[in-house]
């Protein structure tokens, strides 16, 4: 490609130095949108790399999810209640999440492409050391230890995306990368099921994820492509401490209110993912006639999680780019309103669990169809709102939030609820079927009101990002005009000397 398509001229440095920001702002999305505004110009190497991230983020929430599908398996085997077996997954996601700020700023600072390997590295062996362990506290321990390799994945995968590519393109990719978070914990629930009927034993589920962890090390290590911060853009932006990064990421009122938006989410998908098999088990075994295994519900509720995923990802995508030109604010509108859509859809699957067999499952698939309009959204504003050098530690930041006060604690509380609840109807005996089904019934009910609260988080995020947005264009086009002055200079000394 011709370098004077991306380099800003004389006349480029101008508008920036005259302090015409909305100039430079368009000259910025003009050089863009001519580099990268249509996916034939993505070279082979490019797509082998997203290609790649995503098959790690499809094994990444197999890994996770692979328990939720045999959930009560690992009650018997363990001997523990619904607040033991809800902070297996408190144990995993607290690790995820204290560690998380650590590799976020080693991300945006030293080899993103090593720093991945190890994490999935040591993810893959905790998880299969892990499956051996047969007391409930040395479990916690190696769970705790699964979630510091992932969080290294996480944090860091997105920026890469976000390196590589601008714009529209951007926004697809994206899309393909996360569409793999609803699809992998599909994919854990079956291998979970699956794997426990095959070999009787649930702990078979933990050990097929380690295999593909090991092809994911070496795809990472000798394929991947790992490109210059900023480098999509043209930005070589520099670095600053990690005190001034978090100090703008609390000043950046989009990325701010859209992190506390996505904390709704994660609450909400982290409680509906590990309880939603138990709970529609125990629904469906109160009705009359129905003989059901808690592993065919694994398998149905799987094949939801997936498709809802296929479906809603990429629609999300496609709504956010076909709105976004003729209503700027559409992004956070869009996810407003997927969780406004799904919060009702939710609350009737409850209702109706124990009553219908077939309207839970379609109920259940409509809301995670709209919980999952976000996914891709969400990942596309947090990298526009911020400026190229401070987003792995934007990634980072969010994920601590999101799960700090999200699915960190949710499918704990929940199952906390559900306990106590138990010993309020039932105080002097064991609890029966109904009432453990309305326990975990009432306590899933906090999920439909988190998901109205994220819906308005989001509507105040649409206040701001237009401005937030407008500001990072700006940052770039200065960046870039300042980087292209010492080749001008060079360049006019080259010429006065001839």
């Amino acid at each position: 490609m011709d370098q004077s398509s991306i380099t800003p001229n004389a006349s480029d440095q101008q508008l920036v130095a005259n302090g015409d920001n909305e100039s430079a702002t368009s000259l910025l999305q003009d050089k863009q949108g001519r580099r990268r505004d249509n996916l034939s110009e993505v070279t082979f190497f490019e797509y082998m790399t997203v290609g790649i991230l995503c098959y790690v983020n499809l094994i990444n929430y197999m890994d996770r999810f692979t328990l939720a599908g045999v959930l009560d398996n690992v009650k018997t085997a363990f001997s523990i209640e619904d607040d033991k077996a809800g902070f297996i997954q408190t144990v995993f996601v607290v690790a995820y999440m204290v560690f998380a700020p650590i590799f976020g700023y080693l991300g945006d600072r030293y080899s993103r492409r090593c720093i991945m390997s190890f994490g999935v590295a040591l993810w893959s062996l905790m998880t299969l050391v892990g499956s051996f362990m047969p007391e409930y506290k040395s479990f916690l321990l190696f769970r705790g230890l699964v979630g510091i390799g992932e969080a290294s994945y996480s944090t860091i995968a997105p920026t890469i995306i976000s390196d590589l590519f601008v714009g529209n393109v951007r926004s697809k990719m994206l899309a393909f990368f996360y569409f793999a978070i609803p699809v992998g914990s599909g994919l854990g629930y079956i291998v979970g099921s699956v794997a426990t009927a095959v070999a009787g034993n649930w702990r078979w589920g933990l050990r097929v994820t380690p295999i593909l962890g090991a092809v994911a090390v070496m795809l990472m290590l000798w394929v991947m492509k790992d490109p210059e911060r900023g480098a999509a853009e043209e930005s070589h932006m520099k670095t600053t401490t990690y005190k001034e990064d978090l100090k703008y990421l609390v000043k950046n009122p989009s990325f701010m209110l859209s992190t506390l938006a996505f904390t709704c989410v994660a609450f909400v998908t982290g409680a509906l993912a590990w309880w939603g098999p138990q709970f529609i088990f125990l629904g469906l075994s109160r009705q009359p006639g129905v003989d059901i295994t808690i592993g065919r519900v694994s398998l149905v509720f799987g094949a939801i999680t997936m498709v809802s995923g296929l479906l809603g990802v990429p629609l999300g995508a496609w709504l956010g780019a076909a709105l976004v030109k003729r209503y700027p604010r559409a992004h956070p509108v869009i996810c407003a309103s997927g969780l406004l859509i799904s919060a009702p859809a939710m609350c009737a699957a409850m209702f109706l669990c124990e009553s219908y067999f077939y309207a839970p499952f379609v109920l259940m698939f409509i809301g995670e169809l709209a919980l999952n309009l976000n996914w891709a959204i969400v990942a596309d504003i947090s990298l526009y709102v911020v400026v190229p050098p401070k987003r792995s530690t934007a990634e980072a930041f969010q994920i601590l939030i999101s799960h700090m006060l999200g699915d960190a604690g949710s499918p704990y509380l929940v199952g906390v609820i559900s306990e106590n609840l138990k010993r309020k109807f039932s105080p002097f005996e064991a609890p029966s079927k109904l009432v453990e089904f309305r326990s975990l019934q009432y306590a899933l009910f906090v999920t439909c009101f988190v998901e109205i609260l994220g819906g308005l988080f989001f509507f105040l995020t649409a206040i701001y990002i237009v401005k937030d947005k407008l500001k990072v264009e700006r940052a770039i086009a200065e960046a870039q005009a300042q980087n292209a002055e010492p080749s001008h200079s060079t360049a006019e000394s080259s010429s006065a000397a001839e």
